[in-house]
């Protein structure tokens, strides 16, 4: 049985892995080789080898109520688009209220993860750890969570640009990175138009000469705020949404979703349309840099070919002189060099993990990797379903399958991957948000059922279905049900409101006025609805229902007969 955990990393994955493993009566030592917790998100003025590194003024792209953990709401008064320092204080505060921090060892790096001599037998991992003054120490554990990231080692592809040795300026990776108090009157010129090379061509812009982004394959570019202001996440990542890209072809929602980019700025015109399409690889999230593009702030030019001295020659023929600075945003290599080599293998470009966490080809299921995924949505709460799906592995209330069944799976998984990602060695696997989190809810038993809050809890049923895919709605039911998961679900518009009320004033009132009105027709409690309007209702329901029930008997055939044999008691 698994009573001792060792977890390999204390950040937001880290985090919820221990305090998993406490809910299921497990104890955590999580060893962290920096000096606080936090991993990505705690800001160091120098960036410190084999550690992730942000910049001064990063703010996250993905708005609050989509990033915060399943029981742990991000104040109400906190912004919608949080700066690190928010988002560093929130994770502290998660800690200090799930009593966690006493189980951390910081300045403690994991030097090698081995099977014990009788692996075979007990399960066991000898884990080697060295102090911050270099003394080694060796411990046994029933188990391991790796929860190291993948934004810790950077990839600078040099020999991809010939000419690099002559350059007679200053060059370095986005991971160097930290503000551009060196770009002050300079030519600087970014290559790669990731979160990252975007983000800092256009903080570049605001005190260089002139930037420019040298990209080579285009990329989609997206707003954070969406329609009315919203929060982009939370008006279209909702299982409805997910419904839509189920029952229609992809090429269509491609056309209508390009569409709607293309008519905020056309990325032809722009000169910044890939050749792929929008929904085969995760686009940029930049309100900026469309602004910088059209005020001469930003040039975007092709791919370097080659450079001389303080020239820059680029694939198109054009060449730009006197250039101060080159800022490689080319992306992370990912590694788990302290693992053993026999737990990890490749399939295709990505590590060959049982639903992105387990080895399969181990004797026992004691090694998982949490928080190693990417997809349409927050890191956060997917680290957090791994990590409680992990914990009742190892409890053993959860079995897995055959290692024949786990490798088959992890093959068409790939196959899946391939098919509707554009994936590469930077970016090895990609999964669809709502798929991913439903599978991995499922494996606990925790996943609500849309069918039955149809039927039950009709108000509950039309914010999962038409309202954002937030978190909370897997502690509505089943093991680790959270009572205040309803609550949460009910009020996350609110909490998405309180940052923005810092003016009082009669639009303001009235603002707030009809949005309450609004939520009394959302809730069917107006009173004073048309026939029309409420026919209309009634048809846009059973329109929902409708799909909704397709989609539940599409991923679960026996769903709704057993549902209908268990009513029909009721109903006689």
């Amino acid at each position: 049985m698994v009573k001792r955990v060792a977890i390999i990393g204390a950040g937001p994955s880290g985090l919820t892995s221990m305090k998993a493993c406490l809910e299921e009566g497990m104890v955590p030592t999580c060893f962290e080789s920096s000096d606080d917790m936090g991993g990505l998100w705690k800001f160091k003025e120098v960036s410190e080898p084999n550690r992730a590194s942000i910049y001064r003024s990063l703010t996250i792209n993905i708005s609050k109520e989509m990033m915060c953990y399943s029981d742990f709401p991000i104040p109400a008064d906190y912004p919608n688009y949080m700066h690190h320092s928010k988002i560093l204080k929130y994770f502290r505060m998660y800690a200090e209220h799930f009593k966690l921090l006493e189980y951390i060892r910081y300045q403690t790096l994991v030097k090698s993860v081995k099977q014990r001599p009788d692996y075979s037998r007990s399960g066991q991992w000898e884990v080697l750890t060295q102090s911050k003054d270099g003394q080694e120490e060796r411990h046994v554990f029933d188990a391991v969570i790796c929860c190291s990231g993948h934004y810790t080692y950077p990839h600078l592809p040099l020999k991809e640009f010939p000419g690099i040795e002559t350059f007679e300026g200053k060059y370095f990776h986005s991971w160097d990175y930290k503000g551009p108090e060196d770009m002050q009157g300079k030519r600087v010129v970014v290559v790669g138009i990731g979160n990252s090379g975007g983000d800092i061509a256009v903080e570049g812009s605001r005190v260089a000469e002139q930037v420019y982004l040298s990209t080579r394959r285009g990329a989609w570019i997206v707003r954070q705020v969406s329609d009315n202001g919203l929060p982009l996440d939370m008006k279209y990542n909702t299982r409805f949404v997910h419904i839509l890209f189920q029952l229609m072809p992809v090429s269509f929602l491609n056309w209508f979703g390009e569409g709607k980019v293309n008519a905020m700025y056309d990325h032809t015109m722009y000169a910044i349309k890939p050749n792929h399409r929008l929904f085969s690889q995760i686009p940029v999230f930049n309100d900026e840099l469309p602004l910088k593009i059209l005020s001469g702030s930003v040039v975007i030019k092709s791919n370097i070919k080659e450079i001389r001295g303080s020239t820059v020659e680029f694939e198109d023929d054009s060449v730009l002189e006197k250039v101060d600075v080159i800022v490689f945003a080319t992306g992370y290599n990912y590694d788990f060099p302290f693992l053993p080599q026999n737990a990890m293998y490749k399939t295709g470009h990505r590590v060959g993990l049982y639903k992105h966490v387990f080895p399969p080809t181990l004797e026992h299921s004691t090694l998982a990797v949490v928080g190693f995924i990417h997809a349409l949505g927050a890191i956060m709460p997917q680290a957090e379903m791994q990590a409680r799906w992990v914990a009742s592995v190892f409890k053993g209330t959860k079995k897995l399958p055959p290692t024949q069944t786990m490798i088959k799976s992890v093959e068409k998984d790939t196959k899946v991957i391939q098919k509707n990602f554009i994936v590469s060695k930077r970016t090895p696997l990609q999964v669809d948000f709502v798929d991913y989190m439903d599978d991995l809810a499922g494996e606990i038993g925790i996943r609500p059922s849309l069918l039955w809050l149809f039927f039950t809890d009709y108000a509950l049923f039309k914010r999962l279905l038409w309202g954002p895919m937030t978190a909370y709605q897997y502690r509505v039911t089943g093991k680790g049900k959270w009572d205040g998961a309803r609550k949460a679900i009910f009020t996350q518009f609110d909490r998405m409101y309180e940052p923005l009320k810092t003016r009082r004033s009669c639009d303001l009132f009235k603002f707030a006025s009809c949005s309450f009105y609004i939520s009394r027709q959302v809730d069917g409690q107006d009173q004073g609805t048309s026939l029309a309007g409420l026919l209309f209702k009634l048809s846009l329901t059973a329109m929902v229902g409708g799909a909704a029930a397709y989609y539940v008997h599409a991923r679960n055939p026996n769903t709704i007969p057993n549902l209908i044999a268990r009513l029909r008691p009721q109903m006689a």
